[in-house]
C-alpha cells in the first residue's frame, strides 16, 4: 500500500532517473482505440462530463453505467493485504523497525529496515499458511456484509501470492506452501457470489528489479536502491515481470476474475509506459475495473482516496475509500490500535453518503488466519448491515450536500491533516422510491429536520423499529420528522426510511 502523500490526484513524484534502453516489441491492442507511434492504445477521456474518468477507450456513458453498475451497488469490500512480509510482521533481527512513512506500516518492512534481497526472500521459507482456508476469507466479508474482495496478488516486495511461471519469487515455488491461494479464492468467491479483484505493484518492486521510492521525501536514499541487485532496467522489467504476470492474473482464474485490476505506485511509469500496460488489460479483459493509480497521466475508473474520506466526496466520479482496521495494511503483530467496529459503521455510512465505496482492510497472519480482533469487528458491522444495509447497498449519495458543513481541517487513520466534513449528525443516501436519513446523533426533542426534498414523501419508517409510528411534514422549505423515540433504536447509526 502506498503512503497517504502519493495519492492527491496523481501527483507523484519520480523516484528514479529513466533508465530509457532500446524499446522491444509491444504488447499491441485488438481494439480500434486510437495507437500511438509503438502501436499501442491510448486511453482517450470521455466526451460525458458526467463521467470523467475511464479505462476503456472511446467509451459511452450507458456503456459505463452498465460497466460499472455492480461495483456502485456494492458499496463494501474486503481489501486484503497478505504476503511474505507477514512473517517478519513489522520486526527485523528481533527489533521493531521504525518507518520513513508513517505509522510503519509492515509491508514496507523490507525497505524501512534496507535489507538485502538475498535476505529478505529467506522469510519465504517460515511462509506456510497452512491454516489458510478460502471459506473463511470469503465468510468473514459475507458476515461484514461486504460484496467485493480485493486481494494483493502481488506487493512492493515482489513475490507472486499465485503460481507464477515469471520467475521462482512467487507462493508455489520460494515457498513451503506450494498452493495458489489465488485459485482457492477465485473458487470460493466464484461459489458465494462475491466479485474477487486483484491487487498489483505494477512498478514498485524490491526483489525483482522494479522502480524504488517512497512519496514525497528529499532524502537520496529513499529513491535509490540498497542493494546491488535491484538495479535494473525499467522497460526490462516491465517486459519480463509485470506485463507477463499480469498476463497471468488476466487470464488464469476464469473469464469473471479478476473483476477489477488495483494498481499501486506508479513510480517510474511513463505514459508510453502505462499505455503498454493498459494495452494488455485492454486485450485480455477489455472492461476490467481499473483504479486511477496506474500512473502516466492515466485516471483509470476510480479514484482512490487512502485512509480519509473526502469531506464533499467526489462529484460526478466513482471513487472508493480504502482504510485499515488498525494501523498497518499487513500483519504487524504489536499493533492492537483497532478502531471501534462504531467508528467503521459511520465511515461507511459517510463514504455511502458522498457517492463512494467503503474497501476496508485485513492483514492476515503468516498462519494463513484473520486476526480474531478483525473478524470481530467484521462481524459487528455486518450485524449493523443486515437491519440498515438498504440505505447502504444500491443507493447514490446525498440529494442535499448541506449536511456535510464546511471542510475543515482534521486528521486522516495516519494521523496526517486532511480536510474533512465539519459536520456529523446525519447523513443520507437514496435509490428509487426511498431517501435513507441515517442519524449519527440522535435528536433530543423527537424531530429531525432535514432540507427541501423534489419529491413527495409517501410514509416514514425506522429500519430498526418499524412499529414506532413517524409523523412527516413536507414542505417547499424542508422535511420534519416527527415522533422519534426519546432513544435512538441503533446506538451507532439509525435509518429513517423516508418513502416517495
Amino acid at each position: 500500500m502506498v503512503i497517504r502523500k502519493e495519492l492527491a490526484d496523481h501527483k507523484h513524484a519520480r523516484f528514479q532517473s529513466e533508465r530509457l534502453g532500446s524499446i522491444s516489441p509491444r504488447v499491441k491492442s485488438l481494439s480500434s482505440a486510437p495507437t500511438d507511434a509503438t502501436g499501442v492504445s491510448v486511453p482517450e477521456s470521455l466526451p460525458e462530463p458526467e463521467h470523467p474518468l475511464s479505462s476503456v477507450p472511446g467509451e459511452t456513458k450507458g456503456q459505463r453505467d452498465a460497466r460499472m453498475g455492480w461495483f456502485r451497488n456494492a458499496k463494501f469490500g474486503m481489501f486484503i493485504h497478505w504476503g511474505v512480509f507477514s512473517v517478519p510482521a513489522g520486526y527485523h533481527c528481533g527489533r521493531h523497525v521504525p518507518g520513513r512513512n508513517v505509522p510503519p506500516f509492515s509491508e514496507w518492512l523490507m525497505f524501512n529496515a534496507k535489507i538485502p534481497v538475498a535476505e529478505y526472500r529467506d522469510n519465504a521459507r517460515d511462509f506456510n499458511p497452512v491454516d489458510f482456508d478460502a471459506a473463511k476469507f470469503v465468510g468473514a466479508a459475507r458476515s461484514a456484509g461486504m460484496k467485493y474482495i480485493v486481494i494483493t496478488a502481488k506487493h512492493h516486495d515482489g513475490l507472486a501470492m499465485f503460481d507464477s511461471k515469471v520467475n521462482d519469487w512467487n507462493i508455489v515455488a520460494a515457498t513451503p506452501y506450494k498452493r495458489d491461494p489465488l485459485k482457492a479464492l477465485a473458487e470460493e468467491c466464484r461459489k458465494e457470489g462475491i466479485k474477487l479483484g486483484f491487487y498489483y505493484s505494477q512498478a514498485q518492486d524490491w526483489c525483482n528489479g522494479g522502480s524504488i521510492g517512497l512519496a514525497g521525501s528529499q532524502r537520496p536514499e529513499d529513491h535509490e536502491p540498497w542493494d546491488p541487485v535491484q538495479v535494473h532496467e525499467m522497460d526490462d522489467y516491465l517486459d519480463n515481470t509485470a506485463i507477463p504476470q499480469i498476463t497471468e492474473l488476466l487470464t488464469n482464474y476464469g473469464p469473471d476474475t479478476p473483476a477489477i485490476l488495483w494498481w499501486d505506485t506508479p513510480c517510474a511509469i511513463t505514459a508510453e509506459r502505462a499505455a503498454r500496460l493498459n494495452a494488455v488489460v485492454q486485450q485480455l479483459r477489455p472492461g476490467i475495473i481499473q483504479n486511477n493509480r496506474l500512473g502516466g497521466g492515466t485516471h483509470g475508473d476510480t479514484k482512490t482516496p487512502e485512509q480519509s474520506i473526502p469531506p464533499q466526496g467526489y462529484p460526478g466520479c466513482d471513487w472508493e475509500a480504502c482504510m485499515t482496521l488498525n494501523d498497518s495494511w499487513g500483519y504487524k503483530k504489536d499493533d492492537d490500535n483497532w478502531k471501534s467496529s462504531r467508528e467503521l459503521i459511520q465511515k461507511l455510512v459517510d463514504t455511502a453518503s458522498k457517492g463512494g465505496n467503503f474497501l476496508l482492510n485485513i492483514g492476515p497472519a503468516a498462519t494463513g488466519t484473520i486476526p480474531a480482533e478483525s473478524v470481530k469487528r467484521l462481524a459487528e458491522m455486518g450485524e449493523w448491515m443486515k437491519v440498515n444495509g438498504e440505505a447502504i447497498y444500491g443507493t447514490t449519495g446525498t440529494p442535499f450536500g448541506s449536511e456535510f458543513g464546511e471542510p475543515v481541517k482534521g486528521l486522516d487513520a495516519n494521523g496526517e491533516e486532511v480536510m474533512v466534513s465539519s459536520l456529523n449528525e446525519w447523513r443520507a443516501t437514496q435509490k428509487k422510491s426511498h431517501l435513507f436519513l441515517i442519524v449519527l446523533e440522535w435528536p433530543k426533542d423527537g424531530t429531525l429536520a432535514v432540507p427541501a426534498y423534489d419529491q413527495r414523501i409517501l410514509s416514514a419508517r425506522l429500519l430498526a423499529n418499524p412499529a414506532v409510528r413517524l409523523q412527516v411534514s413536507q414542505t417547499d422549505s424542508g422535511i420534519t420528522i416527527a415522533g422519534l423515540p426519546d432513544t435512538a433504536p441503533d446506538p451507532v447509526a439509525s435509518v429513517i426510511d423516508l418513502r416517495c
